[in-house]
């Protein structure tokens, strides 16, 4: 089997990683967090010491990091992949936007690495299960040959094209709609509920009409009608990604009006709930400018 290196533990990392070891590869992880980094061992992996180890013992290295600095970091810095080895295949699982994807591939591919961009979408849930999208871009015949095995097992890949930067972009496209639909949602559902309608039987309405989307299918049943707010992701990583999304649309000179209003209703919550609060709490923003309270 492949002997794959895996870069970043955290809620979406560990799942993919511990998928790849179920399939039967040999991997080599390695995290800032040693806690995270031990737990991939327990279930046995190998703990190669530094993101420099990984190019040095690995074929295939995957990355999946919080910024898009980091993966540049971790690609080409001085304690970089590679430095020491060079893999064959650099696949970044994160959301870091098309023009870092270009940026890597104009410097990795002339070393003789096949470069891919690769994020996915479908929450922490779907990373355990191996259910979450991953949206590919890159050299379509090592696509093939190699990547396209190892993405089957932690969830669907789609290859969106040869160009770097296909799969990020198809990326911001989803975080887009899914970013919407909780800001659309939460207006709606604020102004139901001030107007006297039961939320359970709105989002139950809803999910049988034509309102459907993520957010009512998803995020309100399970963080918002119980007062939860913890679906799982970051108002903050959230707010990084609509930020790349709006100076990738800037870059293309394509307005995203709606973007905007997204990235203002995740600033808004991030004030009001601090920073570790969940994206979904961006319902309480809303319901507070209807007059609502949001702490029922």
């Amino acid at each position: 089997m492949t002997i794959i290196g895996f870069l970043g533990l955290g809620r979406m990392g560990a799942p993919m990683a511990a998928n790849l070891l179920k399939a039967g590869h040999t991997l080599f992880v390695h995290d800032v967090s040693e806690d995270a980094v031990a737990e991939l061992v327990r279930l046995g992996a190998e703990a190669a010491g530094s993101a420099s180890a990984l190019g040095t013992q690995c074929e295939v290295v995957f990355a999946s990091l919080p910024t898009p600095a980091i993966v540049r970091e971790a690609a080409l810095g001085p304690d970089s992949i590679f430095v020491r080895g060079k893999p064959k295949v650099f696949c970044d699982l994160s959301t870091s936007g098309p023009q870092l994807a270009q940026e890597l591939s104009a410097a990795l591919t002339p070393q003789g690495v096949a470069c891919f961009d690769a994020p996915v979408s479908g929450g922490i849930k779907g990373a355990v299960e191996g259910t979450i999208s991953i949206m590919v871009g890159g050299p379509e015949a090592e696509y093939e040959a190699i990547l396209r095995p190892l993405l089957e097992a932690i969830g669907k890949p789609t290859h969106m094209g040869e160009a770097p930067g296909a799969g990020q972009t198809m990326k911001l496209v989803n975080n887009l709609l899914g970013a919407v639909a909780i800001g659309v949602t939460a207006e709606g559902m604020a102004f139901g509920i001030k107007q006297g309608l039961d939320p359970a039987k709105m989002i139950d309405v809803l999910n049988q009409s034509t309102g459907i989307n993520s957010a009512t299918r998803d995020k309100w049943p399970r963080s918002v009608l119980p007062r939860t707010f913890d679906f799982g992701f970051a108002a903050a990583l959230s707010l990084k990604d609509t930020r790349l999304l709006m100076d990738e649309a800037a870059a293309a000179d394509v307005p995203l009006p709606l973007g905007q209003i997204v990235q203002d209703y995740l600033e808004r919550t991030l004030e009001r709930e601090g920073p570790e609060a969940d994206f979904t709490a961006i319902a309480k923003v809303v319901e507070e400018a209807a007059g609502l309270d949001p702490e029922r």
